[in-house]
Order: structure tokens, then C-alpha cells, then sequence
């Protein structure tokens, strides 16, 4: 093998397009197309691309489109792509951690403190099965739910529960319903397990092992993305139920219960596990903006979840808390910040916005669609969420494969960027003169 390809920041990208390219080639077959004909090129490649990438965007209807057996490909490759991030991540992270000089990784290891340096195989295990736990748990709950209180049979109903399940675990929004879950909108029973599964599937794995095996000693990480994640949640839920509650196309028609339930449900949603219950091409502009920010703020760091992480947004904000009280360091929890991790999370960020307004531009160029339609369906591709107004399948080929570079782009590029620059810290033996430009 190449060199340059035996490192593990590039073995990631390159283990997902291989996986994109297996998948699409199962979806053409016959086999997995509901009328027995084969999908076409297009149509096998941006599913195919969705589902690695965890995303859950879809050009086709997944429950009419593909045959049982495209379904269950579909099924795998999200399996696959969700334990493959937070494996990947969570691997490359270690491994940054023992690039690093000896008393930086002490530090480091306080930090993570549930994650042995050495001990790769017992993190893939624990990964999967903490992975295999939920998705099981989940999967029940709804089977019994749908074959109990919506008339399914026992196969349908398990295969809708283990469909789903693994979906939201993985926060990829693929349904086997063509409204999505829409038709249990007021069905908390089955919209709480799948949020729940999304929520803990995209705190990430550092965040999962430290919770279950020393709760009481978190680390900074850990709180950040715990309390980022629960006040995002507040967030969107109360901003949702603000600019819906007197939308007829929406929350306006349902009863106070049910709308506290659906607009619950869409602030997990945004954070990356892409179901809706309900239209989202009927959402308020306020609505739609609200979850554009949502989406890219995204979940936690090596896990399901995509955009640029809630640790990073903290750390943005936290720096911006600072400069306006004149603080010298950065800090949270009683914890100092480093410089060099306040640049990675300007540079991850300040990269999201480039990738974001440049796809939204393209995107311009390419259909009729409003602006904000389509900045809506550029972040909800790049932040691997899967919510779309309902303009996916009817954009132009074009416009359909600029949508799967985002996914890709937005589901490994992350995790590449930052590995990239945290091995690539050097010490400088010299400093250039201070000169200070104005700012602002």
C-alpha cells in the first residue's frame, strides 16, 4: 500500500468511499428494486452515499422504491457507517493522543480518562456493543408498539422497529413510511424511543463510556457536550413551539400535548437524526432557520451525529465570552482552554461556513428553488442530518451529486480536518514581531 494512504486520518475517507461504492453496486442489482428492474446509476449512488454517510436524505421512497432486499442493504451501510464514525473517531483521537509529547498526553489521558491508550480492541467492543444494547432495546419498544396499538403484523412490526432503531441510533432518517413518521405524530410511545436512541447515539462514544462508567468524575469534554446538548434541546424545542404554535400546517392543528411532543421531536431531529413527523417544507421561516443552526451545530464528537459538534459551538462561544469580559484564558468547569484548541475550533468552523455558502451558491446556479430552500437542504446534506423540505428528488442530477459531496464531505471531512491539525502541532524554535491590526 501507498505511504501516504497508510495513515489513519486518510484510511477514514477512503474506508467510507469503498463502502459507498460496495453499496451502491448491491443497490443496482435487481434484486434490491421493489419492480425487480435495477435502480439506476444515480439512484444506487446518492442512496447508497445517504446511508454510510448516516445522512438519510433519499431521491426515491426507501418503503416503495427498494425490495426488502434493498432495504436491508440499506439497513447494513447505515450499521456500518455509524459504527465506522464513532469508531474511526474515537480511534483517531487515541491515536492523536499518543502522538503527542509525554506530559501533553498525561493531560490528555486525565481528560479522557475511560480511554486506555493501548486498548483498541476493548473500545471496539464496547462500542459495539453498546451499539447492539440500544438498537435491541429500541427495537422492541416498537415492534410491540406497532403490532399492538397500529394494527402491523409481528414481521412488519419487527422489521419497521429494527429498521428504524437502527436508524435513529445511527441518525440516519431513513422510514419505511412515505410521509415519514408523520402517521405517529401524536404517538409518544414511538417517537420517544427514536428520539432517545438519536440523542444517545450522537453524544458520541467518549461521552457514553465516561457516563456509564464514572459519572461522578465527567471530564470537560463530557460537560460541554452534556449541557451544550440539553440546552440546545430546550432551545430548539421552545423556539419550534414559539414560530409553529399557531401554524395550521403544523403545530396550529394539534392539541398542547401533541405539540410539545412534535416539537420536541424536531429539535432532537435537527441535531442530526433527520425523521420528521410531520412537513417540514410547511415550517415558518423562523422554523426553518431555527433548524439550519441546529443542524450545523450537530451532535457530539465521535458520535452518529453530524456537523461541526457541540463542543466546538461551546468552545466559540465560550471564546467570545471571554474577549467580551476581558478574560485572559479561556475557561469552563474550573478548566483552562488551550490556545491551540481554540484555533481548531475557529478553523473547523470557519471551514463549515465555506462549505456551506459555497454548496448553497452551486446550488443557486444549478435549480429555481428559493435561497433559503436550498441553504436548508446544503446544511441538512453537509451536517448529515436528512431533513428536506421535500425538494431532494425532484433537483437536477447535478444538484443530486453535489448533495452526495456534501455528505461525504461532511461526514469525514470533520473528523480528517481535525486529526490532520492535531498532529501537525509543531514547536517553532523562533517568533516573529508582535504587530497588532486593527479589528472590528
Amino acid at each position: 500500500m501507498n505511504r501516504s494512504l497508510r495513515h489513519p486520518a486518510r484510511l477514514l475517507p477512503l474506508a467510507f468511499l469503498l463502502a459507498i461504492l460496495f453499496g451502491t453496486g448491491l443497490l443496482m442489482l435487481p434484486a434490491a428494486h421493489a419492480g425487480g428492474q435495477g435502480a439506476t446509476l444515480l439512484a444506487a449512488a446518492f442512496t447508497a452515499t445517504s446511508a454510510v454517510t448516516v445522512t438519510g436524505l433519499a431521491v426515491q421512497d426507501t418503503g416503495t422504491y427498494w425490495s426488502g432486499f434493498g432495504q436491508g442493504v440499506i439497513l447494513v451501510l447505515a450499521q456500518l457507517g455509524g459504527l465506522g464514525i464513532m469508531s474511526g473517531a474515537t480511534l483517531l483521537g487515541l491515536l492523536v493522543t499518543r502522538r503527542l509529547s509525554l506530559g501533553t498526553r498525561l493531560l490528555a489521558q486525565a481528560e479522557v480518562r475511560v480511554l486506555a491508550l493501548g486498548d483498541v480492541l476493548a473500545v471496539l467492543r464496547l462500542i459495539l456493543a453498546l451499539a447492539l444494547c440500544v438498537e435491541l432495546a429500541i427495537a422492541a419498544v416498537l415492534a410491540l408498539r406497532l403490532r399492538l396499538s397500529h394494527g402491523l403484523n409481528w414481521g412488519e412490526a419487527w422489521w419497521s422497529g429494527v429498521f428504524h432503531a437502527v436508524g435513529a441510533f445511527n441518525n440516519a432518517g431513513f422510514s419505511l413510511y412515505p410521509d415519514g413518521l408523520a402517521r405517529f405524530a401524536a404517538d409518544p410511545l414511538v417517537l420517544g424511543p427514536l428520539a432517545l436512541a438519536v440523542v444517545v447515539g450522537s453524544l458520541g462514544f467518549p461521552v457514553m463510556a465516561e457516563v456509564m462508567r464514572q459519572p461522578r468524575r465527567l471530564s470537560l469534554h463530557s460537560r460541554l457536550t452534556l449541557w451544550g446538548t440539553a440546552g440546545l434541546l430546550l432551545a430548539g424545542t421552545a423556539g419550534v413551539l414559539l414560530f409553529e404554535w399557531n401554524n395550521p400546517r403544523t403545530l396550529g392543528a394539534m392539541d398542547a400535548g401533541s405539540r410539545l411532543l412534535s416539537a420536541a421531536f424536531h429539535a432532537v431531529m435537527t441535531r442530526s437524526g433527520g425523521f420528521n413527523a410531520g412537513d417540514t417544507g410547511a415550517l415558518t421561516q423562523g422554523s426553518l432557520a431555527l433548524s439550519c443552526l441546529l443542524m450545523l451545530i450537530g451532535g457530539g464528537s465521535a458520535g452518529t451525529g453530524g456537523g461541526i459538534r457541540v463542543s466546538t459551538f461551546l468552545v466559540l462561544g465560550l471564546i467570545v465570552w471571554a474577549e467580551v469580559r476581558g478574560d485572559p484564558d479561556v475557561s469552563a468547569f474550573r478548566r483552562r482552554i488551550p490556545p491551540d484548541l481554540q484555533r481548531q475550533a475557529l478553523t473547523v468552523a470557519t471551514l463549515a461556513m465555506l462549505v456551506v455558502v459555497a454548496g448553497t451558491l452551486a446550488m443557486l446556479a444549478m435549480t429555481d428553488h428559493p435561497a433559503g430552500v436550498l441553504l436548508f437542504e446544503v446544511i441538512s446534506a453537509f451536517a448529515t442530518v436528512g431533513l428536506s423540505t421535500g425538494i431532494t428528488g425532484d433537483l437536477p442530477p447535478a444538484a443530486q451529486w453535489l448533495l452526495m459531496l456534501l455528505m461525504f464531505v461532511g461526514r469525514v471531512g470533520t473528523v480528517t480536518v481535525v486529526t490532520a491539525l492535531a498532529l501537525r502541532r509543531t514547536r517553532r524554535l523562533y517568533r516573529f514581531p508582535e504587530e497588532r491590526p486593527i479589528v472590528g
